[in-house]
């Protein structure tokens, strides 16, 4: 098994594409499967198309289920905090993609994305691993 670490600069956007890190982490394997792991509390993984509004739409559709108030039991951070630590149960911190011959099998318009409406950590990991099968 093979592994690697992306750290993301998340200061800009609550959505970062990290489709092109992968497909370059899987370059030159043979067929196995790639696991995408968000090893945060605040941070999930999505597959979406990418570049189209989608990454909006997801954002828009997190702040209304997860509303940044004081509703919540779970509170220290910034105001609303508590919606973060609950984004995990609705966009999974890991996936898994298959690969063949060093190509992630992804169709056409989906993208790996790292997805976090936390402002309290701006600075995300994500670790790779591909198992060769």
């Amino acid at each position: 098994m093979r592994t690697a670490v992306l750290d993301v600069d998340m200061s800009r956007t609550h959505i970062a594409d990290i489709s092109d890190d992968a497909a370059r982490f899987v370059q030159g394997s043979r067929d196995g499967l790639l696991s995408v792991f968000a090893p945060h509390a605040t941070a999930g993984l999505a597959v979406i198309e990418t570049g189209s509004g989608s990454e909006q739409d997801l954002v828009a559709a997190l702040e209304r289920l997860l509303p940044r108030d004081a509703r919540y039991q779970h509170q220290h951070g910034s105001a609303g905090h508590g919606a973060d630590h609950l984004l995990p149960a609705l966009v999974a911190p890991s996936l898994t993609v298959p690969v063949a011959a060093g190509r992630m099998l992804l169709g056409t318009w989906q993208r790996i994305v790292l997805v976090s409406l936390s402002r309290d950590n701006l600075r995300r990991r994500v670790r790779l691993s591909f198992l060769e099968g």
